[in-house]
């Protein structure tokens, strides 16, 4: 199975869902259940959003766009019998080189602190809790609409952020 990573065709768009709700099945086995709403994918419409795929058909997505004059990371999402190939892996690559090729000076994201495929993995990763007083009003809005949406009920958040084309660790990918 080839896990070329790519930009998003429209095509590609209807099965990115399946995927979401996928990775979202993992979550749940740890007790973590999202609220209804829309998906990412569909949060992004209508947005200057980015989605960069792996695989065709895909088998994980990212999705980004730009926030407080940086890129924003908003979901990377492996479907769930595929996790662990470093499919993950492949696509934060993808999402810190365009963000660099772009100009961006890094890459923000909000994740759960202790979910081990969240904030430890991207901390493996070279990212680092982003302080609240280097937040901008961007990542102020996304904070509490995660607050309103219920999201920091369910366990730990944090902002997270990596220099665009900084130094990448070595590491062994988990998702």
């Amino acid at each position: 199975m080839s896990t070329e990573v790519r930009l998003a065709r429209p095509e590609d768009l209807a099965g990115l869902a399946a995927i979401e709700n996928s990775g979202d099945a993992m979550f749940a086995e740890i007790g973590i259940v999202f609220p209804p709403g829309p998906t990412v994918v569909e949060q992004m419409m209508g947005k200057d959003a980015e989605i960069v795929v792996a695989g065709d058909p895909p088998v994980g997505f990212a999705a980004v766009e730009d926030v407080d004059g940086a890129a924003h990371l908003e979901q990377i999402s492996v479907r769930g019998d595929l996790t662990g190939r470093g499919i993950g892996a492949r696509l934060l690559d993808a999402v810190m080189a365009r963000a660099a090729v772009a100009g961006s000076p890094g890459v923000s994201l909000l994740t759960f602190r202790d979910v081990p495929w969240n904030g430890p993995w991207y901390a493996r990763h070279g990212f680092a809790e982003l302080p609240e007083d280097r937040w901008g009003p961007g990542i102020r809005s996304y904070w509490n609409a995660e607050i309103a949406a219920g999201l920091h009920r369910l366990g730990p958040r944090l902002v997270m952020w990596a220099p665009a084309g900084g130094p990448k660790p070595s590491c062994e990918s988990t998702t």
